[in-house]
């Protein structure tokens, strides 16, 4: 599957490079003054460059710690390590339209779905962008793995697995402040993601 990422930062810093080069060449030949002029508007293009240039930088960065949570961290069942992406109160909405509080509350979520599939993982995102300052990223994955232990049903009765395997598109849009993700909304389609499992009606 194709990744697509959404930034135009590389093809505008690519013209403004573009025209430094041309001002630069056409002031070559010209009087004290006009070079002058000249270098005050190259001077002028560099800050707006280096304005696009670290802007763009911040939105990646928070792309990037999301990319580590996915294939990393949250495949790798890695717990202790969900602090380098989420705040301690982050809110997480679910794609049932129920909520959480607390990154606590939000890590049991996440050990529940392995209880039943402990193979669970999510290895690639075709799409991954964020906003200008990073303050909200948006990122499609595919979640894979097997039914293949007893899942809690309440009660202290289970549901045998079916040995059927998942593989379902999903998404997440987060809301970042200060590199950690205070909220996170999530959305799959979780009647597909029943069928496939053999839970379906």
């Amino acid at each position: 599957m194709k990744k697509v990422i959404i930034n135009s930062s590389k093809s505008i810093a690519a013209f403004f490079n573009s025209a430094l080069m041309l001002a630069f060449a056409g002031c070559s030949g010209n009087t004290s003054g006009n070079f002058t002029e000249m270098q005050a508007k190259i001077d002028s293009m560099q800050n707006v460059l280096k304005t696009i240039s670290d802007g763009a930088a911040k939105p990646e960065k928070n792309l990037t710690t999301f990319d580590t949570l996915d294939f990393v961290i949250f495949s790798g069942q890695e717990w202790v390590r969900f602090h380098e992406s989420h705040a301690q109160d982050i809110v997480v909405n679910w794609p049932n339209g129920r909520h959480t509080n607390g990154l606590h509350k939000h890590i049991e979520d996440m050990k529940a779905m392995f209880m039943y599939a402990p193979d669970t993982r999510i290895k690639i995102h075709p799409i991954r962008f964020g906003n200008g300052n990073g303050e909200w990223t948006c990122v499609t994955g595919v979640m894979e793995g097997g039914f293949t232990k007893p899942m809690p049903a309440g009660g202290g009765k289970f549901i045998q697995p079916t040995g059927k395997s998942f593989k379902i598109p999903l998404c997440t849009v987060g809301h970042w402040k200060n590199g950690s993700m205070i909220e996170e909304s999530l959305f799959r389609d979780n009647q597909t993601y029943m069928s496939q499992m053999g839970l379906g009606k």
